[in-house]
């Protein structure tokens, strides 16, 4: 079922564009934080709004929360999910759609807390605060809290996770329910539905539209200055954009695509970029440092009862420094079906733990290839149909405080940069995951949540069990169910929460200004150093307002 979409007079494709146009603003990336951005600069300034996606409007896979992992599993070259490969080997996913990352994540809204709100140097805490609930007006919702999610939580709450803070957006220790920006009928929404808010007689949306770099302004001047943007529409013309006098352009185009654009318009190593050939506009060191990627792991829990689908809706927000997050249901929220009606059997999948998704882990360089992904396919629908029911309790490093960097590979910036995150190469980062991995364990063994384990299969089964699961080809150890960070290596994936790349303080100041140049800003995950809250998107909005 899908809900029918706004009637967005300002959405256009980009093969619709002229050839040369002038606006107050210019956004690059239509995401998490440049939709609420657009909204926002649109009611005093004419604004343009660059995507290289297409509209989620429409689209089942994002819209139904029984289809979750339909989109990661798509790749083909129109699919709102683009796949990566860290150079740590862990298969990961960014996004190409209009609403960026919200079209894609578990829907988990939560806010950031206000120590981590004090440190990122948003002084006004009032304005913060009337930016969450102008973002949560539209797209957060209270989850339904079935039986598994509330074993989960009860769990925790056994398990010394505490207090019990009820349902809250507000990001504070112990256990709570969070927010969730799918809706009682299970149907998504994303920051694309902030731009209901715009002023649609000053705002231009253009999808399909790659930005291809900055052009900037030097004549004269101390500084460089960015006044347009190249970008092409999806028949491969070439269109150029201007700001006005005293406009600005901001990147918004996520934590991969924001240092990517900036090193292919001239800002970023001097040696990284003559030896690509781009003419160094700025030479600025610190483009594609600090680049950081939340490490997940989890323990599957097989359930002799049937369980609802449900994706993130508790958390236990621990002062070790781990959330302990849970997931569930019968195929676990994805169907990846061959989508030919009735006559067409669903593939089995592990929703966001599924080969499909990418959840591939630390593969060897030769070994990353569709053929390995489609053995891990063909291996999980061979599997025994009740070990589809259950859940998985999931733990994420807050931080992390590991880091990598960023680097292109080619010119091209519809290619996925170089990147590295390091899992674990900071100790503390391991022995949070073998704490987080200890409390899923005690979780489990609680009495809310006997109901929905087998009373036979012990604690170390379970993590064989998980370890064997064809969601990560990386090679297994023998210790891996007796040595927990062995385990946490071992299982390591991705939660989407990557970050950094054009920190405030290094690349942008505290305005989100780059710094060595006018007229050009970056408002995203790019510039944090760490992700906020729990799960990020919350807060990604909130700055784009």
């Amino acid at each position: 079922m899908l809900i029918a979409a706004p009637k967005y007079t300002f959405l256009k494709q980009a093969t619709e564009a002229p050839a040369v146009s002038y606006y107050d603003y210019i956004i690059i990336g239509g995401g998490t934080a440049g939709c609420p951005l657009a909204s926002t600069l649109s009611q005093k300034f004419s604004v343009l709004l660059l995507e290289r996606g297409g509209s989620p409007y429409g689209n089942s896979n994002i819209t139904n929360l029984a289809s979750f992992a339909d989109t990661l599993a798509d790749l083909s070259p129109t699919s709102a999910s683009q796949r990566f490969v860290s150079e740590d080997g862990v298969i990961n996913a960014r996004a190409r759609v209009l609403g960026g990352g919200s079209c894609l994540n578990a829907g988990f809204y939560t806010r950031a807390s206000p120590d981590y709100v004090r440190r990122a140097g948003w002084s006004d805490g009032r304005l913060v605060n009337e930016s969450y609930s102008w973002v949560e007006r539209l797209v957060a919702f209270q989850p339904p809290m079935l039986q598994w999610q509330s074993a989960v939580r009860d769990g925790l709450l056994a398990a010394g996770v505490t207090p019990y803070n009820g349902f809250t957006y507000d990001h504070i220790y112990g256990t709570k329910v969070g927010g969730t920006i799918f809706d009682r009928n299970g149907h998504r929404h994303t920051a694309a539905d902030l731009l209901a808010y715009a002023n649609p007689s000053r705002l231009t949306v253009l999808l399909r539209a790659t930005a291809s770099k900055i052009l900037w302004n030097l004549n004269g001047r101390r500084k460089p200055a960015a006044n347009g943007v190249l970008f092409k529409d999806e028949t491969g013309r070439w269109k150029r954009a201007y700001v006005k006098r005293g406009g600005e352009i901001t990147l918004a185009a996520g934590a991969l695509g924001s240092p990517q654009l900036l090193m292919l318009s001239g800002v970023g190593p001097r040696a990284d970029l003559e030896k690509k050939g781009i003419k160094v506009v700025v030479d600025q060191p610190m483009v594609g440092k600090g680049m950081s990627d939340n490490p997940m792991n989890a323990i599957f829990v097989p359930s002799p009862t049937p369980v609802e689908t449900s994706l993130i809706q508790v958390v236990g927000i621990t002062k070790f420094g781990s959330y302990i997050e849970a997931a569930s249901g019968h195929f676990f929220a994805g169907s990846t079906g061959g989508g030919g009606g009735a006559e067409a059997p669903a593939a089995r999948d592990f929703g966001i733990f599924s080969p499909q998704t990418g959840q591939l882990s630390t593969v060897p360089p030769k070994q990353r290839t569709p053929e390995a992904i489609e053995r891990a396919v063909k291996a999980m629908n061979n599997l025994d149909e009740s070990g589809f029911r259950g859940g998985f309790i999931l733990e994420k490093v807050i931080g992390p405080l590991s880091t990598g960097h960023l680097e292109l590979k080619t010119l091209n910036p519809d290619d996925n940069p170089s990147v590295t995150f390091n899992y674990f190469s900071n100790p503390l980062d391991l022995r949070r995951c073998v704490q987080g991995i200890k409390t899923i364990e005690k979780v489990i063994q609680t009495k809310p949540f006997r109901k929905f384990r087998y009373p036979f299969i012990s604690i170390e089964a379970l993590l064989n069990m998980t370890v064997n699961f064809p969601v990560n080809l990386l090679p297994r150890h023998q210790n891996d169910s007796k040595d927990l960070e062995q385990f946490c290596k071992d299982t390591v994936m991705t939660i989407w929460h990557y970050h950094g790349g054009c920190q405030v303080g290094r690349v942008v100041d505290g305005d989100y200004r780059v710094i060595g140049v006018d007229g050009l800003r970056v408002i995203d995950g790019s510039t944090f150093y760490f992700s906020p809250g729990t799960n990020p998107q919350a807060t990604v909005m909130m700055l784009g307002r």
